[in-house]
Parts: C-alpha cells; sequence; structure tokens
C-alpha cells in the first residue's frame, strides 16, 4: 500500500446525515481524529423533507435548515468532512481500512450512517421517465409540476405527507395505495383527507408508467376486481417503502438477508469497533430523533471502545 494514500484517523464516519453528523459531534467533542465521509451534501434524507414537526426543540423547521444546524454543530470540535464514494471497508486485526478512490482511510473504529433509499417499483416506464415526471422526492421536483395533476404511490407516512406537501403547486394529487386504507399516522391521514386537492384510489397498483419524452399516464389494476385502467397524469411520485443502503458492508457478514445492519442497543455490530446507526440499522423507527440518540451512542462508545485499546494502539 502506497503510504501517502493512507490518511489516519481515530474515528471514520461514512454518512453524514442527523446520525453520522451526531456521532461526529460526540467523537471529536471526546478529541478523538474524526472523519465523516459523504457523497453528497451533508443532511442526508433531511435535504429531501420540507418540514419537521416532531423534533424536540423546534415546533416547525424545514429539513435544509435543521441539516445545516447539524452540520455545523458537528464540525464545530474539529471534525473533517470529506467528500467521497466508499467502495469497499476491509478489516485487519483491530484497524479498519476505508477504500475512497486513490485514498484508504484508517483507524480502528468505525460508525457506518449510510441511511437507507427509496424502494422502485420496477415496472416498465420507471426507469425511463426517471427525472421525466417520475421522482422520489417532493421537495426536489414539486415546484417543477405547478397547476399540474400528479399521481402519488404509497399510503405511508412519506407517501401521505410528500402528497400533501405536493398540493401546495400541483392543482390535483391521486395518492394510489394498494390496500383499502392509510398505514400513515393519524395526524397526517387527517390532513390528507381534509385537502380538497387530494384524491385517493383504493386497492390498486401501478403497472406501468406511459409516456414518450415525458410521463403521460399511468396504466392501474385494480388487486380485488382485476380491472386494468389508464390515469393521465403529469408526474409520478413514489414512495413505497426504503432500502437500506449497505452494500459496502455485504461481504462482512453484520446484515439481515433484507440488508439491514444488526447492532445491539450501544450500535455495536458483531465485529468490534464496527458501529451502525441511523435508518442503515435494523430498528423499529426510522426518524430524525431516534438517528441522533444512535449518533450520540455510538460517539461516545467510540471513545471507550478506544480507550480500551490505547495500550495496544500506543495512544
Amino acid at each position: 500500500m502506497n503510504e501517502q494514500s493512507l490518511i489516519q484517523a481515530d474515528v471514520i464516519i461514512i454518512g453524514a446525515g442527523p446520525g453520522g453528523l451526531t456521532a461526529a459531534l460526540y467523537a471529536s467533542r471526546a478529541n478523538l481524529k474524526t472523519i465523516v465521509i459523504e457523497r453528497g451534501a451533508p443532511g442526508g434524507e433531511l435535504l429531501n423533507t420540507s418540514e419537521i414537526e416532531n423534533y424536540p426543540g423546534f415546533t416547525q423547521i424545514s429539513g435544509a435548515e435543521l441539516a445545516d444546524k447539524f452540520y455545523s454543530s458537528a464540525m464545530s470540535f474539529g471534525a473533517q468532512h470529506v467528500y467521497g464514494d466508499v467502495e469497499k471497508i476491509t478489516i485487519q486485526d483491530q484497524m479498519k481500512q476505508v477504500l475512497v478512490g486513490d485514498k484508504v482511510y484508517q483507524s480502528p473504529v468505525v460508525i457506518i450512517a449510510t441511511g437507507a433509499h427509496n424502494r422502485r417499483l420496477d415496472i416498465p416506464g420507471e426507469n425511463q421517465l426517471s427525472g421525466q415526471g417520475v421522482s422520489y422526492c417532493a421537495v426536489c421536483d414539486g415546484f417543477f409540476f405547478k397547476n399540474r395533476e400528479l399521481v402519488v404511490i404509497g399510503g405511508g407516512d412519506s407517501a401521505v405527507e410528500e402528497g400533501t406537501y405536493l398540493t401546495q403547486f400541483a392543482e390535483k394529487v391521486t395518492i394510489i395505495h394498494r390496500r383499502d386504507r392509510l398505514r400513515a399516522q393519524e395526524i397526517l391521514q387527517e390532513r390528507a383527507f381534509a385537502n380538497p386537492k387530494v384524491e385517493f384510489i383504493w386497492d390498486t397498483v401501478v403497472e406501468s408508467i406511459n409516456g414518450d419524452m415525458m410521463v403521460e399516464s399511468v396504466t392501474l389494476k385494480n388487486v380485488k376486481t382485476n380491472e386494468v385502467t389508464d390515469l393521465k397524469t403529469n408526474g409520478v411520485f413514489v414512495y413505497i417503502g426504503i432500502v437500506p443502503n449497505s452494500q459496502i458492508v455485504s461481504e462482512l457478514g453484520i446484515t439481515t438477508p433484507e440488508g439491514w445492519i444488526v447492532t445491539n442497543d450501544i450500535m455495536e455490530t458483531s465485529i468490534p469497533g464496527v458501529f451502525a446507526i441511523g435508518d442503515v440499522r435494523e430498528k423499529h423507527l426510522r426518524q430524525v430523533a431516534t438517528a441522533v440518540g444512535d449518533g450520540s451512542i455510538a460517539g461516545q462508545r467510540a471513545y471507550d471502545y478506544i480507550q480500551s485499546l490505547e495500550p495496544q494502539l500506543e495512544k
């Protein structure tokens, strides 16, 4: 290994969402050399969220504003933020190597905070029309659909909340759900049902997304009657669940068959010195507040772990 390409740290955090940035705050405040690696803008899914109403201390705050506050706080004790796409993590005795392009970052502690992404429908037209009317982010793309008719697919919190958000731009939003009732929180359901711009199609799945250069319609199938119909629309927003971003640890043996990283209640995986936090972790509730809690625990446990290795590491 070319020694010039090797960058040493005490803690490497992969991902700069709420969990990763909180872990960086705690680790760097404990006087650990902390490097946060992120392939995009800091903030994670916060940047795709319009308004946040359930984070303590703020009655309402935009996702982008909260992301900025997290980032400023995380960097205030000397943590270093670098852009890069992690290709692989290897374990060598007590040290972990994180490969990012032509650089190798090495540390005794790695905290995985890579989050999750929206599940795709995997139907005809989805990939071809992605960015041409198919979207997974209402905050990113809603503005481009002023006075248009839109379809939102899903029945959980994200589908209902983002569908309601889209009504500030769209003329009409139709939420299509494969069941006969929503899974979203009651308060989100109440807002959607009360919004005159929101309509619902129940017991229905989308078979294809149709259009030449742009989305023009969706083909629908009623799961109870098998009736197939076409619905004209200018855009399709997909919210049918999330998939963990855990490919970089798929060979380490620390995930469930679905890809969620398994930890104990202090964020430790089965590999000493490797922690996982936030949405990529197997857990019951994926929220900003729970990611922050995970990050604070992992950041502190990183310090404790390094202290336990101090004689071997010759600190």
